[in-house]
């Protein structure tokens, strides 16, 4: 058996962190098999299905990297399809037409509740042969009354539905249109799915979806339902948790790297280790290993895996994710040293990509004032005259390198008899503007001869002028 995944989301919103998981774990196991993984958007919603969202999915999967062998596959174009389904479930005696209105329903309902039992569909219109006039049926599937439904699901182990707790649900509304459970099942079984790997969410619909199935002699595809992600509070995660659209890590400065690290280990575990190359995710994951239980998402744990992300990818990797960054922060890197270069240097000290954008832009620009805080601590009288000793023996270098730049400094601190603390942090104020930086070697280096001796001149002058 060749296995066959999926990605099913609803284009009602942002492609969320949940349904990326989701989409990961479907994707490691197709790929971990040798088997195909397909992209299927499920927009039957057509009033809550948009075209941005839509994109927005696309772009997500993209984004992390999560290539799939079909798709994307549209549920509207398949309205022809189901229609075909529905009336052979009709015509075998699996489905009939339900004449009972709103009003009617809800009464059923009031008299169960009332009664202390379980609000559901009785059945009513399951014995009806005459239509009623005037009157638009909807279509429900005639579930057994008699037996259980087995669910092997391979991350909860089996769970066991008796017929009787399954109501004859609707897989056609009045105006024709199919329902979510109906469109599912045709879609799983034309597609030839295997797996489904989905959120626990989605159990209660399962037992009614092996039922359709079973009507239709297709075979039953294994199941896993994975648990949902929970907020360091423990309540389902939302946007009051930051909870937000894929691309919004992106523009937040995630590596999508990160992000699947992160996913993958919110909720499945391979012992202690807690970096996976892509590699290693496909080697060693396994859908047994997923945890039963729901997992907390942690923002603070998913920056520190992106510092460590930062630190270790292949700096031309880094290059690729920043171009986006450099675009949207409106940085030109044409006037200055290599990214590649600015990126190593700089490598240990981002916390993310927009970071990194900022906190890079005196190597690329000019600036026009200083850290204040920083300005009033180290640009006290008489720096200037540091700064002036430190210029001269700068400017006096004929090779201009970290080693060089570093033996100026050193030379400058024992001719004024100055530990570094004295020379080094209103230097690099002078230099970048900022009390933050990589080594004075690397900065000045980065920064270029030219630059860094006029930024020191522009320095001496404003500590003249402004302690005078």
């Amino acid at each position: 058996m060749t296995v066959k995944t999926r990605f099913a989301p609803s284009p009602t919103g942002y492609l969320h962190i949940g349904g990326a998981r989701t989409a990961l774990y479907s994707w490691l196991y197709a790929r971990k098999t040798g088997g195909s993984f397909a992209l299927r958007i499920e927009d039957t919603d057509r009033e809550r299905s948009i075209q941005a969202s839509v994109d927005a999915i696309l772009e997500g999967m993209e984004w992390l990297g999560l290539d799939y062998d079909e798709g994307p596959v549209f549920q509207t174009q398949r309205f022809d399809r189901y229609a075909e389904v529905i009336q052979q479930l009709m015509d075998e005696g699996h489905a009939y037409h339900c004449y009972c209105s709103r009003e009617e329903l809800e009464e059923m309902r009031e008299q169960q509740r009332a009664n202390k039992e379980k609000p559901r569909y009785d059945g009513r219109c399951r014995a009806r042969t005459e239509p009623v006039e005037g009157v638009e049926p909807v279509i429900r599937f005639r579930n057994p009354l008699e037996g259980d439904v087995v669910i092997k699901d391979l991350v909860k182990g089996d769970i066991v539905i008796n017929n009787r707790e399954l109501d004859d649900l609707i897989i056609a509304r009045s105006d024709g249109t199919p329902t979510y459970n109906l469109t599912v099942v045709v879609d799983d079984i034309d597609m030839g799915m295997t797996h489904v790997i989905r959120g626990d969410d989605h159990i209660n619909n399962t037992p009614r979806q092996i039922n359709i199935m079973k009507a239709l002699g297709a075979t039953v595809p294994a199941f896993a339902h994975v648990p949902m992600i929970l907020g360091d509070d423990g309540k389902r995660l939302s946007k009051r948790h930051g909870a937000v659209g894929v691309m919004q890590y992106r523009d937040d400065g995630y590596l999508p790297e990160a992000v699947l690290n992160y996913l993958i280990r919110l909720g499945w575990s391979h012992g202690d280790q807690e970096i996976f190359s892509r590699e290693e995710m496909l080697e060693f994951f396994e859908l047994e290993d997923i945890h039963g239980a729901a997992s907390a998402f942690n923002t603070e744990k998913l920056n520190w895996m992106n510092q460590q992300y930062f630190k270790s990818l292949p700096v031309e990797v880094i290059e690729g994710h920043l171009q986006w960054h450099l675009e949207n922060q409106k940085l030109d890197i044409s006037n200055g040293p290599a990214l590649a270069d600015v990126i190593e240097g700089q490598r240990e000290r981002a916390k993310n990509l927009v970071d990194f954008v900022e906190t890079s832009r005196y190597f690329f620009e000019d600036f026009d004032s200083y850290d204040a805080k920083a300005q009033k601590k180290q640009f006290k009288a008489g720096v200037d005259a540091t700064l002036q000793a430190t210029h001269d023996r700068l400017a006096a270098l004929d090779d201009w390198n970290p080693e060089s730049i570093q033996s100026a400094i050193n030379a400058t601190c024992e001719a004024l008899e100055l530990g570094m603390g004295k020379v080094g942090p209103p230097l690099r104020l002078a230099v970048a503007g900022t009390p933050m930086s990589p080594g004075l070697d690397v900065t000045l280096n980065l920064v270029g001869r030219e630059r860094t001796l006029q930024r020191i001149e522009k320095a001496i002058a404003f500590i003249a002028e402004t302690t005078a």
